[in-house]
């Protein structure tokens, strides 16, 4: 596949605090990359670099073998879908699709040729004469999607554009998305904080964290082999443990030896071990590997999620088994449901589930509903 953009040694600072750190990345032709991570890990910075709405402090952005560093975003041939559409009001679908077509003197023919080809490609077939503010945030950003892809350009970035919607339909955005990806043959560069979003979508995931880039590959990849206890906590849940990789295949944790198959470590290495909630199976507690005491069950309509204590260490179970709180398991795990990570910086912080709480996730989303509100709220201020 052909590299359509290269990130060389990308640093970039704000006020004197590394906001991006050595970043290196290659982005190819007819590809879906998502840039995934928590808020202030650099994703944003990245993407606006790469747009041109910001320059990197060292390093060098090429695009098509070509270095682009000095060039404006009006000059790259790259379109952006911003979190908020930044429609015209006071034009319809037509001809906000077909404004920068309209400032680029494109005949009159092959305006309307390309909007009604963009029109059809985003389902709105039909709607060129109604006013974008009577339209649905989903009809707002499939106008906002035309409008930038009208133009035919080699890339385009979206600044998590589906962060405003309802989940439903943010997940029928995901699945459209990925439609007019393939069938426009262009390359995708996709911002979210959203770990689902990015499985679900993309080719590529690249994960994120303090202004560097933790892991790159596939969303199997990423999720299956994670390189570190960051990654592994925040793609999905993880039970991360402290072990001993005693020698090839074979790795000592929570007070019991494992068969694995990982290798390659250096015997009685200390390791950080992974085991997802979904790989793990309740047993009697006579016949387990590891024995505990269940603390907390919470149905989840296709699955219980139980938090087991063992040892002191409190671990999450993914099942459609039932079992009460209080009551006494074992479970068993297979040695293909084990990762075996090499210690780093994240050690120690992920893995345990003693503080876990539904609740504390919908504090979570709370908190963003009213970051975005205090935002629209802001924006629609007057000047003074």
């Amino acid at each position: 596949m052909k590299k359509i953009v290269e990130l060389k040694n990308i640093t970039k600072s704000f006020d004197g605090e590394m906001v991006l750190d050595h970043i290196n990345l290659d982005i190819y032709d007819n590809e879906f990359l998502t840039l995934l991570g928590p808020s202030g890990c650099g994703k944003t910075t990245t993407l606006r670099i790469i747009g041109g709405f910001e320059s990197a402090d060292e390093g060098d952005v090429i695009f098509m073998d070509e270095r682009i560093n000095d060039v404006p975003p009006h000059k790259r041939n790259v379109n952006t879908v911003f979190q908020r559409y930044a429609l015209f009001p006071h034009l319809n679908v037509y001809e906000n699709v077909a404004f920068s077509l309209r400032e680029k003197k494109v005949p009159k023919d092959e305006i309307h040729e390309r909007v009604t080809e963009m029109l059809k490609l985003v389902a709105l077939t039909g709607f060129e004469k109604r006013s974008v503010t009577s339209l649905s945030g989903g009809q707002q950003q499939r106008v906002a999607i035309a409008r930038a892809l009208v133009n035919r350009p080699k890339v385009l970035l979206l600044d998590e554009p589906l962060a405003a919607l309802d989940l439903k339909l943010r997940k029928d955005m995901q699945q459209e998305l990925k439609n007019i990806q393939k069938a426009t043959g262009i390359t995708f560069i996709f911002v979210t904080h959203d770990q689902e979003e990015a499985l679900s979508m993309s080719d590529t995931v690249v994960v994120m964290s303090n202004g560097r880039i933790q892991q790159i590959g596939t969303p199997i990849d990423i999720y299956n082999e994670p390189v570190n206890a960051f990654v592994a906590d925040f793609i999905g849940e993880s039970n991360i443990v402290d072990g001993i990789m005693l020698r090839d295949r074979k790795v000592s944790f929570s007070g019991h030896v494992f068969d694995c198959v990982d290798s390659g470590f250096e015997p009685k290495e200390p390791v950080d071990v992974v085991v997802r909630p979904e790989d793990v199976d309740i047993v009697p507690e006579d016949k387990g590997m590891l024995k505990g005491v269940v603390t907390s069950v919470t149905f989840l309509g296709v699955h219980y999620e139980i938090i087991v204590d063992i040892n002191g260490f409190k671990w999450m179970i993914q099942t459609t088994d039932f079992v009460d709180v209080d009551e006494h398991i074992g479970l068993y795990i297979e040695p293909e449901a084990i990762h075996i990570m090499k210690k780093s910086e994240y050690s120690g912080m992920f893995g345990d589930y003693s503080s876990f709480s539904m609740e504390l996730d919908e504090i979570g989303e709370l908190e963003q509903i009213e970051e975005l509100a205090e935002e629209a709220a802001a924006e629609s201020e007057p000047e003074a």
